[in-house]
């Protein structure tokens, strides 16, 4: 018990909430899952989808199993992909962020259509700036996204990875100890 609520690593605390709130939930969409959704950490009591645009990733996904089912596609594409009202949760964790913000507020109303019970986001707070790698254009970060944002929209906000100005680009920490 006591490892869940002092974990020895930060990513503790994000596969915890994701799996507390995807505790309810029967089916699971997963926007833009890359090639290791943190969905591979949590208790899988549910069957999920993994959707990218990125092929790549999509096959080292495929081969790690982490979701049963892949849909290739563009995150803006998705309502020609999957049907209104067919997931009980839609996650997109680092996602919003590599879209400009107009085609981001689409996206929001997309995913809504799309879930039956709820929406869940991770990004960055503000803009974190983050250049593509991988061959993978859609790495860059376009946008900065912040509580208030999601907050006017009636999203629950949680904090999660610690304080805002100790991490740089691809959420690493910025500052090393001195010995």
């Amino acid at each position: 018990m006591l490892n869940k609520l002092f974990p020895n690593d930060i990513y503790s605390f994000y596969f915890n909430s994701l799996n507390f709130h995807l505790k309810d939930c029967q089916t699971v969409l997963d926007v833009a899952c890359g090639r290791s959704s943190p969905l591979a950490n949590c208790e899988k009591n549910f069957t999920s989808t993994g959707l990218d645009i990125f092929e790549p990733y999509l096959k080292e996904s495929m081969a790690k199993g982490i979701h049963d089912d892949y849909i290739v596609s563009d995150v803006l594409s998705i309502d020609k992909a999957v049907k209104s009202k067919s997931f009980d949760a839609v996650i997109a964790l680092d996602l919003i962020e590599h879209l400009e913000k107009e085609k981001g507020f689409e996206l929001i109303s997309l995913l809504e259509n799309i879930a039956i019970k709820k929406v869940i986001f991770f990004t960055p707070n503000g803009f974190l700036k983050q250049e593509p790698y991988d061959d993978n254009p859609w790495q860059e970060h376009l946008s900065g996204w912040t509580v208030e944002e999601f907050k006017d929209r009636d999203y629950e906000v949680f904090g999660q990875g610690g304080l805002k100005y100790l991490r740089g680009e691809m959420a690493k920490i910025r500052f090393q100890p001195r010995f």
